[in-house]
């Protein structure tokens, strides 16, 4: 078999407290396991700063900063394309046209610069945001990796 069948199909799931001491750990698991697409530097730094903002935002804003709340991430490998899942279940997202604005956050009082999803839009192929009050939220994001182009061609 192939390194390329061998990749063509892989997924992992990973939860864990929503603490802000985890945000590295799940950014490092993430890029560990895209790293048998072996993407470039520049790619796996976007992968791990939009895992970064996604976890920051469950725990900042899912739970409020409660640690008591759990996060999951997801990450499938299709091809050449990764697609990653977070998701909390927390307190949702009130107005999500209006979070998804630019500069916009809903804790100013923790100096946050509400870029979030804007860096995670602007770093991925593929983004989506689906959120229900109570019920929590998703960031579903997706994006195929560049340097193996040429083996799936």
């Amino acid at each position: 078999m192939s390194e390329v069948q061998a990749t063509a199909h892989n997924v992992m799931t990973l939860q864990f407290s929503a603490k802000s001491e985890n945000e590295s750990f799940a950014r490092v698991t993430v890029a560990a396991f895209v790293t048998q697409l072996d993407p470039t530097m520049d790619e796996l730094s976007d992968l791990k700063t939009v895992i970064s903002e996604a976890v920051t935002n469950c725990i900042i804003h899912g739970y409020d900063s409660d640690p008591t709340g759990m996060i999951t991430i997801t990450a499938e490998i299709n091809g050449d394309t990764v697609t990653m899942t977070v998701e909390d279940r927390g307190h949702g997202i009130e107005d999500l046209d209006l979070a998804k604005q630019p500069l916009f956050t809903s804790k100013p009082e923790l100096e946050r610069s509400g870029m979030g999803f804007t860096i995670m839009e602007n770093f991925m192929d593929e983004f989506e945001v689906s959120s229900e009050l109570g019920s929590g939220t998703s960031i579903r994001m997706k994006k195929r990796i560049e340097s193996k182009k040429a083996l799936y061609n």
